[in-house]
């Protein structure tokens, strides 16, 4: 079942959308917090984002351009707003599509269908961790915090993914190791250390302090 994030604050015109939406069995989400359309991304992990460009605090620009940096999911405007200004700026910041209100609802869908299965017929969705507003992308590898990229290694990425998956659980040594270095081989857990250490140099430095807890004798988690 894809899932649908609608980012309209017309409470009538989200809900048309929805219910026409859910009538092709797709499961909706609607925003209402518009400070923070990211966490309900994140939360969500839609596999298409309809967006309006004119919504309370931020635009439809902003939050286009916040999802485009750590996503590369599907994202449709719906929008008044159809000068060929705004239908230009709205693709150049990354959009898949436009769709000028009022608007027919059966070729919305039709638009959102088809958008779907080019995406979703040749590539797996591309789910995004979200913790303590640091975003990590598993489509691409890639850490995001407050629009910035923190570089991981590859051993540094995959402990994060490995604790983040398991957000509020415990993660021992040996769980981390196995996930790390999937050999029979002997490695050093000192190697372990390191690479958490430097982990968290990274992530102090970006200003996510104390990200990782660590249990004495247990594991790490972040919480």
């Amino acid at each position: 079942m894809y899932k649908v994030l609608i980012v309209e604050d017309d409470r009538n015109i989200a809900q048309l959308v929805k219910e026409q939406a859910e009538m092709w069995e797709m499961e909706c989400r609607t925003v209402t917090n518009f400070r923070d359309v990211l966490s309900d991304f994140a939360e969500f992990k839609p596999h298409i984002v309809l967006l309006d460009i004119g919504l309370p605090v931020y635009s439809g620009y902003h939050w286009c351009a916040e999802i485009r940096r750590i996503s590369k999911v599907p994202i449709i405007f719906i929008s008044s707003a159809s000068d060929n200004m705004n239908i230009v700026m709205a693709m150049n910041m990354g959009a898949d599509d436009f769709i000028a209100k009022p608007f027919d609802g059966s070729v919305l869908i039709a638009k959102m269908q088809a958008l779907l299965r080019r995406v979703y017929d040749f590539a797996d969705s591309v789910p995004v961790l979200q913790h303590r507003g640091a975003f990590l992308n598993t489509g691409d590898d890639t850490l995001t915090f407050n629009g910035e990229n923190i570089p991981l290694s590859k051993n540094e990425y995959r402990i994060l993914l490995c604790l983040m998956e398991n957000k509020g659980r415990i993660v021992s040594r040996e769980r981390l190791m196995e996930r790390l270095w999937k050999t029979q081989q002997f490695i050093d857990e000192n190697t372990l250390t390191v690479n958490i250490n430097r982990l968290r140099k990274k992530l102090d430095a970006a200003g996510l302090k104390d990200f990782i807890t660590t249990k004495v004798g247990q594991g790490y988690l972040v919480e």
